[in-house]
């Protein structure tokens, strides 16, 4: 899929040893896909992961889930064309399922600022997620005060404690990040998006388009 805009934005759609049977990536791929056009982007969707990471676009918006096997030809591509895009200063939108992706990018934990950690993370059921916005002055998050969607919160992740947090949930008594941006490069991670329900959301939409806008060069 292509729509029409100035910037290029690649929707990084889980295809192929990508995909997986909880989450709805052409759905909610799709969604960001539209997002993107509405943020000003001229938008392809490419559910061949090592190929939609080597286009040539200012901003990747990554809505993969973790790879069920290793190939390493094809991990040595991604990782290639994953550190060509930042270090050329493109912009880089993590969602969701994408903190768990890329176990062969040694980088990507530095990268992304948290990931996915077997046997420790994990989500409370999916359902109605009250998501408390921490910081009113970020361009992101400006204007913006809590809000309620239907997603999973993940919790319980590696997060270096550096990053700029603009969103967290509770659970269990503690507080959890749920948005932010690394302390280095053009990058978003946003841990909401499990399915279509979460872009229904015109607080989590705005929040999108604002970083898309950002992360790719437009405002």
């Amino acid at each position: 899929m292509t729509t029409g805009g100035a910037a290029r934005a690649t929707v990084v759609s889980g295809g192929g040893r990508f995909a997986d049977p909880w989450h709805p990536f052409p759905e909610t791929s799709a969604r960001l896909g539209a997002l993107a056009g509405e943020a000003g982007f001229t938008v392809e969707v490419i559910d061949d992961v090592a190929a939609a990471v080597a286009t040539p676009a200012q901003l990747l918006i990554l809505n993969v889930g973790r790879p069920e096997r290793p190939d390493a030809r094809e991990d040595q591509r991604i990782r290639a064309a994953l550190l060509d895009v930042l270090g050329r200063g493109g912009g880089v939108l993590s969602m969701h399922s994408t903190a768990m992706s890329f176990p062969a990018v040694p980088e990507w934990e530095d990268i992304t600022g948290g990931v996915w950690v077997d046997g420790v993370s994990m989500h409370p059921p999916y359902g109605p997620a009250q998501v408390r916005i921490l910081d009113d002055t970020h361009p992101l998050t400006a204007g913006l005060g809590g809000f309620t969607l239907d997603d999973e919160r993940y919790t319980r992740l590696r997060i270096d404690p550096a990053v700029r947090v603009l969103a967290e949930h509770d659970h269990d008594g503690r507080a959890w990040r749920l948005i932010w941006t690394p302390p280095r490069g053009r990058v978003v991670v946003d841990l909401l998006g499990h399915d279509p329900a979460s872009y229904d959301s015109e607080p989590h939409r705005t929040i999108l388009i604002r970083a898309m806008r950002r992360l790719g060069g437009l405002g």
